[in-house]
């Protein structure tokens, strides 16, 4: 077994054991390979590895892996901050925006083309310059994606600030998902936790895992 092989199925057993505390079903929970600065011929080892599903935060980069991996079948994620001016070169390989946080991103994004699922980013902080919007904005840039042409809304996406407990910030992202789905009661999924505090996510109820280092080892330095 690869080293790269060896930490997916490393990271793979402790979801399944976080989902097993939790009373969870393994089958609802998504998890996501970031390859952020690694190379495609990870991404095709990982796929060989039966991962599908895989994440990047630059769009540059990511249509670039999109393009050279297009003979596999993988989903890609856009998992961070997108401008709007690359929003629609986005939609030529993301299936999934994790970032949507402002209205101009949704007219973007909006349009006649494949479904894109979105998620809404919470920022926890008080950093206003910090993507995403505050929790009690969500329910309203929820109705906003919901009724976006081409747009479907299927939960909300947070980071755990550093330096605060990861429960307390994935509790905080439970109670917004709550009010958003009194509006859309479709958009049950939580995109939280990362190589640090998935386990916790998962406690939470987080339905996507957004992991990379874990499972990919460290990052080389960008070109």
């Amino acid at each position: 077994m690869s080293e790269l092989a060896d930490r997916l199925h490393q990271v793979d057993e402790r979801i399944a054991g976080a989902a097993r505390a939790a009373g969870r079903d393994l089958s609802d929970i998504t998890r996501i390979v970031v390859t952020k600065f690694q190379p495609v011929s990870m991404i095709r080892e990982l796929h060989g590895l039966g991962v599908r599903d895989f994440g990047e935060n630059r769009h540059q980069e990511a249509a670039e892996k999109a393009s050279e991996g297009s003979g596999l079948d993988l989903t890609w994620h856009f998992v961070g901050q997108l401008q709007s001016k690359k929003a629609r070169q986005a939609l030529g390989y993301a299936r999934v925006v994790h970032s949507v946080d402002r209205e101009s991103l949704i007219a973007a994004l909006a349009g006649e083309h494949p479904v894109v699922d979105c998620f809404v980013q919470l920022n926890l902080t008080d950093d206003p310059n910090r993507g995403g919007v505050r929790p009690d904005e969500a329910p309203r840039m929820a109705e906003l994606v919901a009724g976006a042409d081409g747009l479907r809304l299927i939960g909300v996406m947070a980071v755990a600030p550093l330096g605060v407990d990861p429960r307390r910030a994935f509790a905080r992202v439970r109670e917004t998902s709550d009010r958003v789905r009194a509006i859309v009661p479709e958009a049950d999924r939580i995109s939280a936790g990362m190589s640090g505090d998935f386990w916790e996510a998962v406690e939470s109820g987080a339905t996507h895992l957004r992991i990379g280092t874990a499972i990919t080892g460290n990052r080389p330095d960008p070109a």
